[in-house]
């Protein structure tokens, strides 16, 4: 028996964290006006890519790998009986395995400027430039982020309640 299916879940759920603790990153930096190092400077917004994970990573194929086949339908007039002839087959080098966090990059989405003189970093004209960061946008990545890794939490725990089930049998 392969037990691949928690692996899979595992690799998506470890991707789907990181993408949630960025985006939590981002936004509790939505107002910071300096940089790390304390120099003059919005926070940039980090963006998460990922990249599926194929058992042969030497020649992944780009294609999705949905079943190839022929199918053959046939009519006997005699029976009035349709019936379909068929082999469905899969290239196990074709199907991903998993998922990983290919790339953690700055957004290059503009900064904001909002006019406060009174704000400690203003420049010379009262304008403060603010994180490229839009609150609604990332609220949405969390909850579709969120929502994923449940997805996957969910699998590997009916996995676990049908290997449990036929052990029991």
């Amino acid at each position: 028996m392969s037990f691949d299916i928690f692996k899979t879940c595992a690799s998506g759920m470890y991707a789907q964290k990181t993408k949630m603790d960025t985006i939590a990153a981002n936004m509790a930096n939505i107002n910071t006006t300096r940089k790390d190092d304390g120099s003059f400077g919005p926070y940039i917004k980090k963006t998460v890519t990922f990249k599926a994970i194929y058992d042969n990573e030497l020649n992944p194929s780009n294609d999705i790998g949905f079943p190839q086949g022929t199918h053959k339908a046939q009519f006997n007039s005699e029976t009035g009986n349709l019936s379909l002839n068929g082999g469905i087959s899969f290239d196990q080098n074709r199907i991903a395995k998993g998922v990983e966090v290919q790339t953690i990059e700055e957004a290059k989405n503009p900064y904001k400027t909002v006019y406060d003189p009174s704000h400690p970093d203003a420049d010379e004209e009262g304008f403060v430039t603010l994180p490229n960061i839009n609150i609604v946008e990332e609220m949405v990545n969390m909850i579709q982020a969120s929502k994923a890794y449940e997805a996957n939490a969910t699998i590997a725990e009916t996995t676990k309640n049908m290997i449990s089930t036929a052990l029991k049998i």
